[in-house]
This record gives structure tokens, C-alpha cells and sequence, in this order.
């Protein structure tokens, strides 16, 4: 499913037209993404929860020549889902 056609679900679920069901959409996007950049993590009930950790530098070996290369380290996003949707994925 891609961007437009989640757009087109949630809007005739919702009763919502399609541009204000987008708004919505793009608006909680930017919230959470605003809260991860300041270093806090999101909960959002039934789904999971965002947040950002940080990567060690690691050493890795280019397995084609064999030489040995430093990863610097980086900030990612972490998602863990709650267990509800684990078990129903399954």
C-alpha cells in the first residue's frame, strides 16, 4: 500500500475528505518526527513506540577486498511494536 492509497482507506473510514484526511496524516508525521529530533520518543497506543539511539563506531571488513573500514557512529530510529500487533502480524 503506498501513500495515496492509505490516504484514499483512512479518508473513507474516517467521513474525512482526502485533503483534510492528508493534512491530518502529514501533520502527526511532522509532530512525531519534531519530538524524535528533540531527543524525546513517541508512544503511540496500539502501535508502538519511536525513538532514536545511537550507533557505537564499529569496525566492518569490505568482504570483496578484505580490508577493514571505521563506521563512524550515527543517530537512528528505533520502532518496537507492541506485543498486541506482534502477535497479530504473526
Amino acid at each position: 500500500m503506498n501513500n495515496k492509497e492509505f490516504i484514499a482507506a483512512l479518508s473513507r473510514k474516517s467521513g474525512y475528505r482526502i485533503e483534510d484526511t492528508q493534512n491530518m496524516v502529514r501533520t502527526i508525521v511532522y509532530n512525531i518526527v519534531d519530538r524524535l529530533t528533540e531527543g524525546d520518543s513517541v508512544n503511540i497506543g496500539g502501535l508502538g513506540s519511536f525513538d532514536v539511539k545511537k550507533r557505537m563506531e564499529r569496525i566492518i571488513t569490505n568482504p570483496s577486498t578484505g580490508h577493514k573500514m571505521l563506521v563512524p557512529p550515527k543517530l537512528v530510529v528505533n520502532f518496537k511494536p507492541v506485543s498486541s500487533l506482534k502477535e497479530k502480524v504473526k
